[in-house]
């Protein structure tokens, strides 16, 4: 039997909610409130604690630089202070951090409580952020029996790590819904908080978000950039729903968080199925190309699983010719980038025809790899017109996304035929991933679309 998807209607549930969010608590006699230390006298004991952990930097391989759009703190459902989530990508060799906390911006007076919870390291939480930074920077009120702390802004911990080797995006989570139907869009280097724009369907609040970030980047002329969040997380979103939508690139081939089904199931499609059926139907429309990412969607720090959302699962390495704001974000809308949840690439190149993809040496220990060329033919049977309207999944789903050429090796090239689309690559490892989404996962990267005709590049080193 075929799945139709269609046009929903009802209410949208209430925003996600941040009350008394900046309510100061009355503290006890005994209470000590803690200042606010200089930002330098912090920043050089930091750097002790961190050591040389940074060396060795994504940005010194052929100016590939490493980060995550998608995670979240205390600022909302985060399970950890902003710094320390800060700190953790830091130490690892990313370059680049956008914290997304739903329907908030990390700024003005924040306190709220903070019960006790254990980390990794068998410490409370407060204590391990008072050890790492200092009783003078973690500001916190004990009152009759509750612990509340104040979460330091974006502004005043951001030149505690920012530096040549690493960025830090402002951003928002905007969270909205429709009929149950959860709808979730990043805004990358936000400016603002945008408040959920909420709407008359699914579809159209979808859009309505998007029009709202583009309306802010028009504004304010900077650089903002949305990107789709988790297409399937309680099925919210459909194929149609992105192949309509307007002035969105990106949207997330993967994430990390255990309950947003990359996977699909016998009547959702998975997220790579639901980009080539995306893809095939803005293709033969002329419409816009659609790039994937990878984010964790880290809001678990304290605790590893595959029942909670873990930070390092998900990434995009960018190709940029340096570590800032514009290079990376106008990076991305070029397609200069590829998603990964644990391989590395060493290039890819397009020379107009042939699209050649070439995994890092220091990857080769992970066993063999496999990279699979997908297309879709100019013969793709289109559903519909230009407006919304109705995709059935299963006709679409299979005519799109063949695996045209499958190379086992650390290299491989497919030259476009006539008929074809576009191409993509994904490159398997033989190891499975380590703290995966899911038992079993192996590590991948995703190299995005080309098209015929498209001009050429490289992205860092082919062999």
């Amino acid at each position: 039997m075929s799945l139709t998807y269609l046009n929903r209607a009802c209410c949208p549930p209430a925003p996600y909610s941040t009350s008394n969010a900046n309510a100061r608590p009355k503290a006890d006699a005994d209470a000590n409130v803690k200042a606010t230390p200089k930002p330098k006298a912090v920043f050089a004991m930091l750097m002790l604690a961190i050591g040389l952990s940074g060396c060795g930097s994504a940005t010194d391989n052929a100016n590939w630089h490493k980060g995550n759009l998608h995670t979240h703190s205390l600022w909302s459902d985060g399970d950890h202070f902003p710094e320390m989530i800060v700190d953790w990508y830091a130490s690892r060799d990313y370059n680049f951090l956008a914290i997304s906390d739903h329907n908030t911006l990390q700024e003005g007076n924040r306190w709220r409580t903070l019960p006790a919870a254990v980390g990794l390291d068998g410490i409370d939480r407060l204590d391990a952020y008072r050890a790492r930074f200092g009783d003078d920077w973690a500001e916190h009120i004990d009152s009759s029996g509750t612990t509340w702390v104040r979460l330091k802004t974006l502004e005043e911990y951001r030149g505690l790590f920012e530096s040549d080797d690493f960025l830090l995006f402002q951003s928002e989570e905007i969270t909205d819904g429709y009929d149950g139907h959860p709808i979730h869009l990043n805004a990358t280097n936000i400016q603002r908080m945008i408040a959920p724009q909420q709407g008359s369907s699914v579809f159209d609040v979808l859009q309505r978000n998007v029009d709202a970030v583009l309306a802010q980047r028009e504004e304010t002329g900077e650089r903002i950039v949305p990107h789709v969040n988790h297409p399937n997380f309680v099925w919210g979103l459909t194929p149609a729903d992105l192949v309509f939508l307007q002035g969105e690139q990106f949207f997330e081939v993967y994430n990390g968080h255990p309950a947003v089904r990359n996977e699909g199931d016998s009547t959702h499609l998975s997220m790579e199925d639901l980009w080539d059926v995306v893809l095939a139907e803005r293709l033969v429309r002329g419409g816009d190309v659609l790039y994937g990412i990878a984010t964790d969607d880290a809001h678990n720090f304290l605790r590893l699983g595959l029942d909670v959302s873990n930070p390092g699962r998900g990434w995009i390495m960018v190709n940029a010719d340096q570590l800032g704001t514009e290079p990376i974000l106008e990076a991305m809308e070029r397609g200069a980038f590829y998603a990964s949840s644990g391989v590395t690439l060493s290039g890819v190149h397009f020379d107009g025809s042939t699209l050649t993809v070439s995994v890092d040496p220091g990857d080769v220990e992970k066993g063999a790899f496999r990279i699979d060329f997908v297309t879709t033919t100019t013969d793709y049977p289109a559903t519909g017109g230009d407006e919304y309207t109705e995709i059935d999944i299963f006709e679409a789903n299979g005519s799109s996304g063949n695996i045209a050429s499958s190379i086992s090796g650390t290299e491989g090239s497919y030259t476009l035929r006539d008929n074809d689309l576009y191409v993509r690559a994904v490159v398997t490892s033989g190891r499975l991933k380590e703290n995966p989404y899911q038992e079993g996962d192996f590590e991948q990267a995703w190299v995005q679309p080309v098209l015929p005709g498209q001009a050429a590049f490289t992205l860092g080193s082919v062999q």
